[in-house]
C-alpha cells in the first residue's frame, strides 16, 4: 500500500561473515527509502550496493552463470577435480561445484523452471543451457540435490564435505585425460561468462553503476579480488582483446559468450 517505502535487502550466507548487502529497489521506491536502507547497512557494518529489481537481482543472476558453466564443463567430460582446481587457481574462494551443492541443485532446478514459466507468460525468450541435462540427471536419476540433501557433486558425512562423488567420473568423461584440458580456458570461461552477464545487467539497468558491479562481485559472490571486480576485469583484460576472446569462446562453446553490442561499441571507441 506504500510502494515508495518498499525495498529489498538481500543478505549473503553466512550472514555473520559476508560483508555485502544488496539493496534492491522497486519501480516506485523513494530516494528516502534507499537512504534509510543504506543507513541500516552501515549501522550493521555491511557494505551496500544498490540495484534495480529483476529476476535474480545482480548477484544471484551472475553467480548462477559461474555454477552453470562448471556443470556444463562436467557434461563435456572435464573431470570435476580439474574444474574445481581451475576455479581455485583463478582466485575464486570456492569451487563452483562445491558452491552449487551449498546453494542446492534442487533449488537451481526450481529457479530455472520458474524462469521458464515466466518467459512463457511474459513473452520473452528462455535460453537453454548445456548445464541443464547435467543438473536434471543429478537430481532426477541419482537423487543428489546438494549438501542439504546429504549428496550432490560431493559426498557428505555428518553434514561435512568428504570428497567429490566418485560417480561423476563414471557418468561424465571418465576416460578424459586431465592433462589434455586447457586450464586457462576453463578459468576464462568462468571469468568471462560472469563478466559478460554483468555487462548485460548494466545494459538492462539492473546495475546502476560500474562500482556496484565490482564491489558486489568481490564482496558478495566471490569473484577473484585480483581482478578488481567483474567489470574491472574487462578493463584490465583490454576491451578489444576481451571482445575478440569472447567471440572465440562463443564460436567454440555457444552464444552465452557472445559479447553484448554495447561492449563491442565501447571497444571500438576505445572506452572503458
Amino acid at each position: 500500500s506504500r510502494p515508495a517505502d518498499f525495498i529489498g535487502m538481500h543478505f549473503f550466507s553466512p550472514v555473520d561473515k559476508m560483508p555485502l548487502l544488496e539493496i534492491v529497489v522497486g519501480e516506485q521506491t523513494s530516494d528516502a527509502a534507499i537512504a534509510k536502507a543504506v543507513d541500516v547497512a552501515l549501522q550493521i557494518k555491511k557494505t551496500p550496493i544498490v540495484v534495480n529489481d529483476s529476476r535474480g537481482f545482480f548477484t544471484s543472476r551472475v553467480i548462477g552463470t559461474f555454477m552453470g558453466e562448471a556443470a556444463a564443463m562436467l557434461g563435456e567430460g572435464i573431470p570435476a577435480a580439474t574444474i574445481e582446481q581451475a576455479a581455485l587457481q583463478a582466485g575464486y574462494p570456492t569451487g563452483p561445484l562445491a558452491l552449487f551443492d551449498e546453494v542446492s541443485l534442487t533449488l537451481g532446478r526450481r529457479i530455472r523452471e520458474a524462469s521458464r514459466e515466466a518467459a512463457a507468460a511474459e513473452g520473452w525468450e528462455f535460453q537453454e543451457h548445456p548445464s541443464f541435462p547435467v543438473i536434471d540427471k543429478m537430481v532426477q536419476e541419482f537423487d543428489r540435490g546438494g549438501r542439504a540433501a546429504g549428496a550432490g557433486f560431493y559426498d557428505y558425512a555428518d553434514g561435512k564435505r568428504v570428497g567429490l562423488w566418485s560417480g561423476l567420473g563414471v557418468q561424465w568423461g571418465m576416460d578424459l585425460d586431465p592433462s589434455s584440458v586447457d586450464l586457462t580456458e576453463l578459468q576464462e570461461r568462468m571469468l568471462f561468462v560472469e563478466a559478460i552477464d554483468s555487462v548485460r545487467c548494466l545494459d538492462e539497468g539492473v546495475l546502476r553503476s560500474v562500482p556496484d558491479a565490482n564491489i558486489g562481485s568481490i564482496f558478495g559472490i566471490g569473484f577473484p579480488p585480483w581482478t578488481g571486480g567483474v567489470l574491472q576485469y574487462i578493463n584490465g583484460y583490454g576491451l578489444a582483446e576481451f571482445v575478440a576472446r569472447a567471440q572465440e569462446l562463443a564460436a567454440k562453446h555457444g552464444e552465452r559468450f557472445e559479447p553484448p553490442a554495447s561492449l563491442v561499441a565501447r571497444a571500438e571507441s576505445g572506452e572503458q
